[in-house]
């Protein structure tokens, strides 16, 4: 369906480009703008939960996670000291049947260019740094470094957590350092799986920190996340370099398993940096203007969801755009109306998971261990992490809650 509507998108990460592949199959123009001079995403791993996949399936790209992801097995929690299992819960052979959709591990760098993969070179400008945003006579322009302006009936912020488009509309106002710093780090395989690295979503908890590790491109390659509690300040970008030694540093005393894939890790595939996020904002649009992903919802990363939110935000917006045709107001609403509480939710959940799984009283210990052991007793297919609601969730069906909206065009 075709809609007379031009929309422009600031940011072409994998929020923006899953917003211009959605726009793509809805009819909808629109240009994108990036601030680097090309489309990339750092080295890294991303979990794609059973929520994104079924949006990335909706949008043609079902073949490509097959192609370069990794099922895993299972999510298992084990102490960062000892290894116990904590608990362990089934993916790879549950997923689909429990929520409509595999549990998929890949590379950042991957899902970005297969979102990017068909977008047209006229529909989307590199090397140009948004300067802010000028709203008048019910269209809405963003303002570039060159002096360029760029008029829509909808510009959509999908620049990040330090972004220009939310400061230009509510202010500019410093994201909260969490007290957590983070390292990022691959380790290429040799053979298939490493005698010290299961081929599942492994969670490595406490006490101040937890460290995640699962396989990526197809199982050649180990994905390593691990979080620190620390007070310095640490900058929030993904190209901090860091070491092995400062790697290792970080967990001294942890697991065997852990030591030995950390002394593996790539030297020239080592991040790390700061951890912030922001309150679950009341508002995300005013007028022709509204946000998306990270810079409407920043979060952590302890629900492996900020990639899946942005997937989501930009698909259900490009969907109620379609639903609403030439009434922005009306889709702004619904778009907000479906995706805030969610996006809330997800927030909050993130940042009490960084207490649970960075626990040091033992009494804490004992009860949260405990807890873990008597769920998967109920259900054995319940998730340690406790993300049931978020992997039942389906964007693609949004369409058929707007049905039941009034004031459709």
């Amino acid at each position: 369906m075709q809609t007379h509507l031009r929309i422009g998108i600031i940011g072409g990460g994998i929020g923006g480009a899953a917003l211009a592949r959605s726009l793509d199959a809805a009819g909808i123009d629109y240009h994108l703008f990036e601030k680097a001079s090309a489309f990339g995403e750092v080295g890294a791993g991303v979990q794609m939960t059973p929520n994104a996949v079924k949006v990335l399936k909706a949008l043609n790209l079902g073949e490509d996670l097959r192609r370069m992801g990794f099922l895993p097995e299972a999510m298992v929690g084990r102490n960062g000291q000892t290894g116990q299992e904590l608990f362990r819960t089934p993916l790879k052979t549950t997923c689909p049947a429990l929520f409509g959709a595999e549990f998929y591990h890949v590379h950042r760098a991957d899902l970005h260019a297969a979102l990017c993969r068909n977008i047209p070179a006229d529909k989307a400008t590199l090397g140009l740094q948004c300067t802010g945003i000028v709203q008048a006579g019910g269209n809405a322009a963003a303002t570039f470094s060159d002096g360029s302006r760029f008029e829509a009936d909808l510009i959509v912020g999908a620049d990040g957590i330090h972004s220009v488009v939310r400061d230009a509309l509510w202010g500019k106002e410093p994201a909260r350092y969490t007290g957590h710093m983070c390292w990022r780090g691959l380790v290429e395989v040799d053979r298939h799986p490493l005698p010290f690295v299961s081929p599942d979503a492994a969670f490595w908890m406490g006490p101040k920190g937890h460290v995640v590790t699962y396989y990526v491109k197809g199982g050649a390659a180990v994905n390593i996340v691990a979080v620190n509690e620390n007070r310095d300040w640490v900058e929030e970008s993904w190209t901090v370099k860091s070491t092995r030694q400062e790697l290792l540093n970080g967990f001294a005393g942890w697991h065997d398993d852990l030591a030995e894939l950390f002394r593996r890790t790539d030297p020239d595939q080592i991040y790390k940096w700061g951890l912030f996020d922001r309150d679950p904002m009341a508002c995300w649009s005013k007028d022709r203007v509204t946000l998306l992903g990270d810079a409407a919802h920043p979060m952590l990363p302890f629900l492996s969801q900020g990639a899946a939110m942005a997937i989501e935000d930009g698909y259900v917006l490009a969907q109620a755009l379609a639903h609403w045709g030439t009434d922005v107001p009306a889709a702004l609403a619904a778009y907000e109306a479906e995706r805030r509480p969610r996006t809330a939710r997800v927030q909050l959940e993130a940042r009490e998971r960084g207490r649970t799984y960075h626990m040091s009283s033992p009494d804490e210990l004992k009860k949260r261990d405990q807890e873990y052991k008597a769920e998967q007793a109920r259900n054995p297919n319940a998730v340690g992490i406790k993300a049931e609601w978020v992997y039942q969730y389906d964007a693609t069906n949004c369409r058929e809650r707007f049905e039941r909206e009034p004031g459709k065009n």
